[in-house]
């Protein structure tokens, strides 16, 4: 019974993970729900094992270097330029999220959690 209460455990936290990217996906139509990922990660993070920690960590910093590309963008939109860098920075989130998805599919941990790109 243990080993089976454990492997459940593992895979509600896991679930949880993934969760949290689909409120980021989501996200893009209904910023209100990359908030409540957000918060979901940061509660989460401390209490998982060590391979979901760095899909947390990648989550949180995804948001908060989001959130630094889409202001910069937005400000820049009064000079035209920041349009075609708000499509980039929706792109690079889309991406991160979808990457962060394999690796929580194939129950790796996240080989770059804490890098600004998508690699």
């Amino acid at each position: 019974m243990g080993p089976n209460l454990t492997m459940s455990a593992s895979s509600s936290k896991a679930a949880t993970t993934k969760i949290v990217y689909i409120l980021y996906l989501v996200g893009i139509v209904m910023p209100i729900l990359t908030i409540i990922g957000l918060v979901m990660a940061y509660i989460n993070m401390d209490d998982s094992e060590e391979w979901l920690q760095s899909h947390y960590r990648f989550q949180i910093r995804t948001f908060w270097i989001g959130l630094l590309f889409s202001t910069i963008s937005s400000l820049l939109t009064l000079i035209i330029i920041g349009w075609p860098l708000l499509i980039a920075t929706g792109l690079w989130f889309i991406i991160r999220c979808v990457k962060g998805l394999k690796f929580l599919d194939q129950q790796q941990t996240h080989p770059n959690a804490v890098t600004w790109m998508t690699d």
